[in-house]
């Protein structure tokens, strides 16, 4: 007769959830799904808990978007601060659109998210600091940061839809339309047809920063 040996309970006990582990586990899922289908029973079944065990932890859905927030702003590297402040607000711009493209629909979960949590303030922080460095008077400083901020994350959010519907493949039928339009009703659209139908997303980035630069330059000094 075989003796089989008695063996202790070797299940292994579960690692006690905590926020951070939510949060992580909410952005792998948002990148996964989408901010439309991101829901607290996706998040407990991805995590292997019961829904209320997520609500130990955080408070609701709007809370998790906040926290989401803040971890996709704890990516983004900050500019220079050595760098003159015309290069770190380039910088800072083009770090905020990569850290959004990072994550999907990154930019929808930055622009519907109040309040910020601490990194994401930081941010907020350090790019008043720049525009104050820029020589905008207190009141102009905060909005010219408002601008800016809408300015990078409409972007990317516009960025992000067309990339769902394949950007390049659009822009021809785009701009067929544009020229086929009657010429007498719509003269600038069908003579700029070539220009609305655009492709170099990069190109209308830069050209979006430097807008706002030159509105900065003229304030600059201001006193309004």
């Amino acid at each position: 007769m075989r003796i089989v040996p008695y063996r202790k309970n070797e299940r292994r006990k579960r690692k006690p959830l905590d926020q951070a582990q939510i949060v992580r586990a909410a952005l792998a899922l948002l990148d996964q799904v989408g901010l439309d289908e991101l829901t607290m029973r996706r998040l407990a079944e991805r995590l292997g808990v019961r829904a209320a065990s997520l609500y130990r932890h955080v408070r609701n859905k709007d809370e998790l978007l906040v926290l989401l927030g803040d971890e996709i702003s704890g990516e983004i590297p900050f500019p220079n601060p050595g760098a003159s402040w015309r290069d770190q607000l380039i910088e800072a711009a083009w770090n905020v659109r990569r850290g959004l493209a990072a994550h999907r629909d990154g930019a929808r979960v930055l622009a519907s998210t109040a309040p910020f949590g601490p990194r994401r303030l930081r941010h907020i922080d350090n790019m008043l600091g720049i525009l104050r460095a820029a020589g905008l008077s207190d009141r102009d400083a905060v909005r010219a940061a408002y601008h800016g901020n809408n300015f990078v994350t409409e972007f990317a959010a516009d960025e992000a839809r067309f990339a769902t519907v394949g950007r390049k493949q659009s822009s021809a039928p785009m701009r067929k339309l544009f020229k086929s339009l009657p010429q007498r009703d719509y003269p600038n659209i069908v003579a700029l047809a070539d220009h609305l139908a655009f492709d170099d997303m990069d190109a209308l980035f830069e050209f979006g920063i430097e807008m706002w630069l030159h509105g900065i330059r003229a304030f600059s000094g201001s006193k309004r």
